[in-house]
């Protein structure tokens, strides 16, 4: 069974409408979703990055997702919408606070900057204007090497005509550059009237030049890469990363073929010999 995610639902101070937010999308069967904190620094004056709200303040008690038996899983998420290259810091302590980390370039040469050297998760793409530049192919493909994805948000063509035909424009745009690799699709829903099922996501999929197969894939697997991707960054890369779980350990401890135990391994056993 398919594990539905969208990785988009923006932060609003309604805290009401969050909880809203959260159970219509379980109730729609997302399995994971993921609270968008958009920070969008001016060159006026100093902003502070936004400090995400433990989940237990949000929500009492986590949602059942429909069709299973386990609450959503609910992440923090970090965007930075850049109009300058200082507008992201890759060193800054307050990006370890967010499960993933996102960019929003205003520009071809920001946008080249954060397929090919910035520390992120998603390159998301602005749907509320026509954007001044095309997609060109190094960029995109140095981004999918790298494991960093696309993100088409689809709210903003619900709510306007005029933004929707943003949207499709820059989503064909980019599916021209990408051939449907590393992308995925998501809300942006600020109200629970903005989301939509997965199954109606990857019909809009279709819409923007996606394939069947890619369309499925932008609300499933490679969203599930996204959250490898954010855990092997914050990892050193993946190269240790280890778990251990009281219950294995306690089930080890009465394991059968343990020496201590008194029961010989397996392959020391004595083996019996049918004779006739």
């Amino acid at each position: 069974m398919s594990v539905f995610m969208d990785l988009n639902l923006i932060y609003t101070g309604d805290r009401t409408g969050l909880r809203t937010l959260l159970e219509t999308a379980a109730h729609l069967g997302f399995s994971t979703v993921a609270i968008n904190y958009v920070f969008e620094p001016t060159s006026k004056k100093k902003q502070e990055i936004p400090t995400p709200t433990p989940i237990n303040e949000l929500i009492d008690h986590l949602p059942v997702v429909q069709g299973r038996s386990r609450p959503i899983r609910v992440l923090n998420r970090l965007t930075v919408v850049m109009s300058d290259s200082s507008h992201f810091r890759p060193n800054a302590t307050e990006y370890r606070s967010f499960d993933l980390l996102a960019v929003q370039p205003t520009t071809e040469k920001l946008f080249h900057a954060a397929c090919m050297l910035y520390d992120v998760d998603i390159i998301c793409i602005s749907v509320s204007e026509k954007l001044p530049f095309f997609f060109k192919r190094a960029p995109v493909n140095g981004a999918a090497d790298r494991g960093v994805v696309f993100e088409v948000s689809y709210s903003a063509a619900i709510r306007d005509s005029t933004l929707r035909r943003y949207t499709i424009a820059n989503a064909i745009n980019l599916m021209e550059s990408c051939k449907g690799r590393n992308v995925i699709l998501s809300s942006a829903a600020e109200k629970a009237l903005e989301l939509r099922g997965p199954y109606d996501v990857t019909n809009l999929g279709l819409l923007f030049g996606l394939s069947d197969g890619d369309a499925k894939e932008a609300v499933c697997s490679t969203c599930r890469s996204v959250l490898l991707h954010a855990e092997t960054r914050k990892t050193a890369s993946g190269i240790i990363y280890t778990m251990r779980s009281c219950s294995d350990s306690a089930g080890q401890e009465g394991a059968p073929g343990d020496p201590e135990h008194g029961d010989p391994p397996a392959a020391k056993r004595h083996k019996l010999v049918l004779t006739q």
